[in-house]
């Protein structure tokens, strides 16, 4: 089969791989319709991550139909139309019955990304590095996805392939930043970022009844786009002085929630995304975090942050100090979305939560190293490219 895999730092090629193959009773293949690319690639393509090689294949977020089941699949039968949670958990260890599926104990079979750090083995995805459990990715014409009836999620009828391949990845992704930051009736929330995850966490914001949304970004397209399908309030960090604003619009406290969806995209300095360009490789060090520390200065006192954006490595010059000082709850997590995609997908089908405008570049896989190209520099008003394998 036709598959984008990665072939050095910065390079990609659409060309064949093996047909994936049942190998547990749990698993199921899935002929894939649409795939999205996603920030946290980038750190692929640039040799972030540790242990990718030559020949993986990339992709996480994506949508498609089932083609075949093992024995023990129950929920699923072939023809369905299913998304896939970008998150590999088995459902049963403790993590997962606590509903922290990205921290699952049996999705990532590889080798700890943290180790070194005495950091724990996370939950699998699949696209990404064996330290995330070696899972080939959706950027391909067939995919298998182990622990099904877990990660699955029938497509309601009506729902579009480029609505609900959101509720993948993206869509859980912004959604949990404002459940689990705290977000509650009347709050004052800022976002730095106006990606797909950025943007989804400000919608999830105004659905939970924020009275002020306020989606923090360089590029003037997307915070275009940002009020236009949502409704929300927008700051140019490289007209507009970001602190003063966030004062005057939350009577003269600071947001409650702040919501970094920008993680080590952006650099540092105020104008934190203008520069940006996640596809060149990191030298060694620590990840930047100029939009985690603006979120942590200009919290109000006693306020939530949650950091959504893609970190790696340690991240120095971070400052501890005003978190405690000033009393504030700092979070953050990979998305466990298997506890939100149904309740998603139920809101895409009442038309509560649109996404289609995200698809900005839809194109065939056979030119997805283009799409990459286009996504990672932010070409052409670029938020997500789509890819379609085709017949």
């Amino acid at each position: 089969m036709k598959a984008l895999v990665w072939r050095g730092v910065n390079q990609l090629a659409v060309t064949q791989v093996p047909d994936p193959e049942l190998r547990n009773e749990q698993d199921m293949i899935v002929r894939v319709r649409r795939s999205a690319t996603c920030g946290a690639d980038l750190h692929l393509l640039g040799g972030h991550l540790p242990l990718l090689r030559r020949g993986d294949v990339l992709g996480h977020e994506f949508l498609g139909e089932v083609v075949e089941v093992g024995p023990r699949v129950r929920r699923h039968r072939a023809g369905d139309r299913v998304v896939v949670c970008s998150v590999v958990s088995c459902g049963r260890c403790g993590p997962c019955r606590r509903r922290q599926f990205s921290l699952c104990d049996n999705g990532g079979a590889g080798p700890a990304l943290g180790e070194p750090a005495g950091v724990l083995s996370p939950g699998g995805c699949y696209g990404s590095s064996p330290a995330l459990g070696g899972f080939a990715g959706s950027h391909a014409e067939y995919a298998r996805v182990p622990y099904a009836d877990q990660g699955a999620f029938t497509v309601p009828d009506g729902v579009t392939d480029e609505r609900a391949l959101f509720a993948s990845d993206a869509a859980p992704s912004g959604w949990m930043a404002a459940d689990l930051g705290g977000v509650r009736p009347g709050d004052v929330v800022a976002v730095w970022g106006a990606g797909a995850v950025g943007q989804l966490a400000a919608r999830a914001a105004v659905v939970l009844g924020a009275e002020r949304v306020v989606v923090i970004d360089p590029l003037t397209d997307r915070l275009r786009m940002a009020e236009r399908h949502l409704g929300v309030e927008t700051l140019d960090p490289g007209t507009q002085d970001v602190g003063g604003e966030l004062r005057e619009r939350s009577g003269g406290r600071g947001p409650d929630v702040c919501i970094d969806a920008a993680g080590a995209a952006a650099p540092g300095g105020g104008r934190w995304g203008r520069s940006a360009r996640l596809g060149q490789r990191l030298r060694p060090g620590p990840d930047r975090s100029a939009a985690a520390r603006e979120a942590v200065y200009h919290c109000r006192e006693g306020g939530n942050v949650f950091l959504l954006g893609t970190y790696a490595r340690a991240v120095d010059r971070f400052p501890l100090g005003a978190v405690v000082t000033r009393g504030l709850t700092l979070r953050g997590a990979r998305q466990h979305g298997h506890r939100y995609i149904p309740m998603l997908l139920d809101r895409m089908a009442r038309g509560e939560l649109v996404t289609e405008h995200l698809a900005t570049h839809p194109m065939p896989l056979d030119r997805a190293p283009l799409g990459y190209d286009t996504f990672r520099n932010r070409l052409d008003g670029c938020v997500r490219a789509v890819f379609e394998p085709g017949p």
